[in-house]
């Protein structure tokens, strides 16, 4: 039998600059990413400090429906033009099995990303980085001639680093690409991925804030929190899997010829007109989230918004823009949460409100993910929260992901 060959030195070294290059492209990505949005919310809502919500709240009523129409207006353009003349976007999951993103047609879907999310628009700006990460990987990897594994491996590496560096956590995008790209944990998986992550989040915090991206109030736990961590677990697990399927739809019957032209710029508007009300539901759910998790709001008011942002962002996808869902996930789960919490109080006064938020968001997001480690490691980087509220957080996560899992399989059998 014939001994299986050794890794050269120069083998090694090679996929240690090639690991080290896409970790500084997906860092270097994020940043300009990071730079971009920024430079395009204060330019649209015309503020020069305070958060994306200050800016909106503050802007006139006019000015929130002409942001969203001028987002709708752009990306229909834009959509349009790139798919019928562009290359076909290719995704950093059809990247993974084999497909080469082309570039040209990557940076303008990524570039189209961040102009409406910037003006408003109801959507996540975490893909734009991750196809970025991923097309640098791409790119690296056939330049340095790695093997078709090492391949996947990088380009999954890349569009979790380029998570990372756009959101400053370093450990969530790691785990991103181990647990949800790849599905395989294991020291081949988990070394580039833990290695790219850091050195993307190192280069992108030139631009990108280390202040926690949510801000809560510090608390005690209580045991109505590990009660009601239970009992919620599941509902939340129905809601999740009931945006996960109106996303999908929407997904199917977005325009995909001239017809954006129309429909984009019409539903944006009606989204402009929504959040003269409700500003909270612009964005890629950064305001909603933080409104949630600042445990002041009425929780009749946040079970309201929670329902206005999955309209909105389901209404987005379906106008044919492209997009991601874990912060407007993230930010549906938290109002879910603190509504929920809110109604707990009734009848088992003494929890914090922002604890629930903090549970339900991380359940929530482990159910649309089907990720529950990754989902916990996001909320607890976003927060800066530590490991007190763990333990509920897992009892609640278990609950919600099985309802997910159980009615995954029931629709795949057809009993539902």
């Amino acid at each position: 039998m014939t001994p299986a060959r050794r890794p050269s030195v120069a083998w090694m070294f090679r996929l240690i600059v090639v690991t080290a290059l896409v970790g500084i492209g997906a860092g270097v990505s994020g940043l300009l990413v990071s730079l971009a949005l920024r430079g395009i919310e204060h330019l649209a809502y015309g503020y020069s400090s305070g958060t994306f919500l200050d800016g909106v709240s503050q802007a006139s009523p006019g000015l929130r429906v002409a942001a969203l129409a001028v987002a709708g207006l752009i990306g229909g353009v834009g959509w349009w033009a790139l798919r019928r003349w562009g290359a076909a976007v290719v995704s950093v999951e059809q990247s993974i099995d084999g497909r080469r993103m082309p570039a040209l047609s990557t940076l303008a879907n990524a570039g189209l990303q961040v102009i409406i999310v910037g003006l408003g628009a109801s959507i996540g700006r975490e893909v734009a980085p991750r196809e970025l990460g991923a097309a640098i990987a791409g790119w690296l990897s056939e330049r340095t001639g790695v093997t078709s594994r090492e391949r996947r491996i990088l380009i999954a590496c890349g569009a979790g680093a380029g998570l990372a560096a756009v959101y400053s956590v370093p450990l969530g995008g790691a785990l991103f690409a181990v647990e949800i790209l790849l599905a395989e944990i294991s020291f081949a998986t988990a070394l580039p991925a833990l290695a790219t992550a850091a050195i993307a989040t190192i280069v992108a915090r030139i631009a990108v804030p280390t202040t926690p991206l949510y801000v809560m109030p510090r608390f005690d736990l209580t045991p109505s929190l590990f009660v009601w961590a239970l009992i919620a677990g599941p509902l939340l697990g129905f809601a999740a899997v009931g945006f996960v399927r109106l996303v999908r739809v929407a997904e199917r019957v977005r325009p995909r010829s001239w017809w954006i032209l129309l429909v984009m710029p019409a539903v944006f508007t009606i989204v402009g007109l929504i959040a003269l009300p409700f500003p909270e539901v612009l964005g890629n759910g950064r305001a909603l989230g933080q409104t949630a998790f600042s445990g002041l709001a009425p929780f009749g008011i946040l079970g309201v918004l929670a329902l206005v942002k999955l309209v909105t962002t389901t209404a987005t996808i379906g106008s044919g823009a492209a997009g991601g869902t874990l912060t407007p996930s993230l930010a549906i789960g938290a109002s879910l949460g603190a509504a929920l919490g809110g109604l707990w109080e009734l009848v088992w006064p003494g929890g914090p409100v922002a604890a629930f938020a903090f549970v339900a968001a991380a359940a929530f997001l482990a159910s649309t993910m089907r990720a529950p480690f990754t989902a916990i490691v996001l909320v607890i980087e976003f927060t800066n929260q530590g490991p007190a509220l763990l333990v509920p957080t897992m009892l609640c996560v278990a609950g919600a992901v099985t309802v997910s899992y159980l009615l995954a399989r029931w629709r795949i059998t057809g009993v539902a």
